[in-house]
């Protein structure tokens, strides 16, 4: 196959910015983010988005291409991410993905069919007055009736996907967890590279504090400030990301600042945990640990570089 997909992945704060344009670089590629808030345009402190110089000329996509009021989800994701790519490879260049969305990676690496029927809005419409009528837990049962799977792996907070998965079973007659299934053992389109970066748990977890405290130095609080006075609502996609909730609710009252710093780290702990749950149930991983590179990413960039050779020389 010609058509090369190299990706780099693995939990928040373990060191995937750099290690990606170090690689781009080296191989003449490009990037694309696999990242559901670096997106958003004036989101970027809490999303640690890469910034015009640490980018040293490698180009970036899908990233300050949407405003915070616009949706974004895996099948937007999916259709401008392989946009992105076919434009990579008509120029050439070798598409490099990055980020830790790990559903957004699959959803590209194995093409993964979103099937769609917005024809009868009728269902929806019912299924959202039940849950903003009798809540998300009375609606997340009666996923549970009929797809106890997706219910086990869908939470009952994320209404918008349980209304999906009910939506689904009753349009189709299929479970969508069956669906799902199927669809994640189909083999890439791609000439697959999927490298998942890692460290020691402790070291992780040092790096995820470490993180949240610089980014509250860099003004993290002020950009939530200007998010609020742009309109932006915590119901809105964009602001459902770690860091811009939490402060979300300081501002409205909800607990003080303290308390919503401290949620911060506390969440992206548990969030970089999910992260590597998901990873380790994919298929085609090639793990990458920093202690087994003497925690140096020269020597991880030196090993991909040997692994992936036959495309960039």
């Amino acid at each position: 196959m010609d058509r090369p997909l190299i990706i780099l992945t693995g939990p928040t704060a373990v060191g995937k910015t750099k290690l990606s344009i170090d690689l781009a670089k080296a191989m003449g590629g490009e990037i694309v983010s696999a990242d559901s808030i670096q997106v958003y345009r004036h989101m970027d402190i809490g999303s640690a988005k890469v910034t015009k110089s640490e980018m040293g000329g490698v180009p970036h996509h899908l990233i300050d291409v949407l405003d915070p009021t616009e949706e974004f989800n895996v099948v937007i994701f999916q259709k401008m991410a392989k946009e992105a790519v076919e434009g990579i490879l008509n120029r050439g260049h070798i598409p490099v993905v990055v980020g830790g969305t790990g559903f957004y990676i699959q959803a590209l690496a194995y093409d993964i069919d979103f099937t769609e029927n917005d024809q009868d809005r009728t269902l929806r419409l019912e299924l959202e007055r039940i849950a903003g009528e009798k809540g998300g837990e009375y609606l997340h049962k009666m996923l549970e009736e009929v797809d106890p799977a997706a219910a086990d792996q869908i939470h009952a907070n994320n209404i918008k996907r349980v209304i999906r998965a009910i939506e689904f079973y009753r349009q189709t007659g299929t479970r969508i967890s069956e669906h799902n299934e199927a669809e994640r053992k189909k083999s890439s389109p791609y000439q697959l590279f999927y490298y998942v970066l890692n460290t020691r748990r402790s070291i992780l977890y040092d790096r995820v504090e470490r993180r949240v405290e610089q980014m509250m130095e860099q003004g993290l609080l002020e950009e939530v400030k200007k998010l609020a006075a742009m309109g932006c609502a915590r119901d809105m996609v964009s602001m459902q990301g770690l860091g811009y909730k939490e402060l979300l609710d300081h501002l409205e009252g909800r607990c003080t600042l303290e308390e919503a710093v401290y949620t911060i780290k506390r969440d992206t702990r548990h969030f970089a945990k999910r992260q590597l749950t998901w990873f380790k149930r994919e298929k085609d991983v090639r793990w990458l640990n920093l202690p087994d590179f003497h925690d140096n990413l020269t020597e991880v960039l030196d090993h991909i570089l040997q692994e992936t050779r036959e495309l960039w020389n």
